[in-house]
């Protein structure tokens, strides 16, 4: 029997470090997929629209959990989840990321005595305010593989107490997909549906830190409005951002525009031709050192190091002095940046080379069978 591996995906994020994964194993026989996808991001423009464009499979399971608080999401997704786990019977469970869906997941998995991957592991803030940090923390307590994009995650593992043998550097899915539909997503219409000429900045913003404080909120805004005097930003809101202009009232200037989600591809597009970006989304930060575009990351810390150490990304915190003085930095700065090391468009067939690994430590008799099967 091949070694079965049920991936969750919940939440966009998460559509994108697995699109690569699930399509290099569903090209190995040994493996069996089973896809969970828990409905934590549900509308279209947030989850159906990322699986066509990334070609995923349609889910053998949608948990359909919906929104709600931190606990009733995580509460929701593992109720929903923990018969899928007992009637699949799955050899491993993989997540990915930090979202709610991960941690939930996880959970669910170990306490069913279920060996638990986790793709995107180590990564740190070392902010406990940060909900993620949380599903970070928690995530790799239970962890049984971790599969790290970055040495920060590594040398974080290793500082815990993680054997040195659970964990293996295999690089960026995220940057997989990038390579992969970056031409496709050149060819988008957006920028001329959108009417842009010369420069322009992308901005997004979506954390609960920046954008539930009318007061924070209103003060960033207010950096980038002067911002836009000198470069027009485009600037797809999230719902949760949108509620947030409603309150404060701001008045938009025009050189600011406002979008609705876009699909991976629209964006993607608008990223790479952007002359900068400014947001608080981790994996913006990995895609725009990735492409060599400068970004302005709107947050006190980053749990992604490398894209300042190596990359195009400056650290700007949430005050308007702050990212102001970001700014300036990004106009001045010169030269070209590195990109991390396995950014390359391999990290899955790295990722798939240690399950085979690991599904051999757990099932020899799968194994076996394998090499029996090879022989012959």
């Amino acid at each position: 029997m091949p070694f079965k591996i049920i991936c969750v995906a919940g939440a966009r994020p998460n559509f994108m470090k697995i699109a690569p994964l699930i399509r290099e194993l569903n090209q190995d026989p040994f493996f069996k997929i089973v896809l969970v996808h828990t409905g934590q991001h549900y509308d279209d423009k947030m989850s159906g629209q990322f699986f066509r464009e990334l070609e995923i499979p349609d889910p053998d399971y949608n948990l359909q959990v919906g929104s709600g608080t931190h606990a009733q999401q995580t509460a929701a997704i593992m109720q929903r989840f923990e018969p899928v786990v007992l009637d699949g019977k799955p050899d491993a469970v993989l997540v990915a990321g930090d979202v709610n869906s991960t941690l939930a997941c996880a959970l669910v998995a170990k306490k069913l005595g279920v060996a638990v991957v986790h793709v995107e592991a180590g990564l740190r803030s070392f902010d406990r305010s940060m909900p993620e940090e949380i599903n970070r923390l928690v995530t790799d307590s239970v962890s049984d593989l971790f599969l790290v994009t970055e040495e920060s995650g590594r040398r974080n593992l290793l500082a815990e107490g993680v054997s040195a043998d659970r964990i293996h550097l295999v690089g960026n899915l995220m940057i997989d997909t990038l390579r992969r539909n970056l031409e496709r997503a050149r060819q988008s219409a957006i920028i001329s549906q959108l009417g842009l000429v010369g420069a322009f900045g992308l901005v997004t913003l979506h954390r609960p830190a920046n954008v539930d404080d009318p007061g924070q909120f209103a003060a960033m805004f207010s950096a980038l409005m002067e911002i836009a005097g000198e470069m027009p930003l485009c600037f797809p809101v999230h719902p949760r951002t949108r509620q947030a202009l409603e309150r404060c009232g701001l008045e938009i200037p025009a050189t600011i525009r406002l979008l609705e989600p876009l699909g991976y591809l629209d964006f993607l597009c608008l990223m790479s031709h952007s002359a900068i970006v400014l947001t608080d989304s981790g994996g913006i930060q990995e895609e725009t050192t990735a492409l060599g575009i400068p970004c302005i990351t709107l947050r006190e810390n980053t749990e992604r190091p490398a894209t300042v150490e190596q990359g195009t990304n400056i650290l700007a915190g949430t005050s308007r002095e702050g990212i102001l003085s970001a700014w300036k930095k990004v106009k001045n700065r010169k030269g070209e940046r590195a990109i991390p090391p396995y950014w390359d468009g391999s990290a899955a067939q790295r990722c798939h080379d240690v399950l085979r690994l690991f599904a051999a430590e757990l099932s020899p008799t799968v194994q076996a069978k394998e090499d029996n099967q090879n022989r012959g």
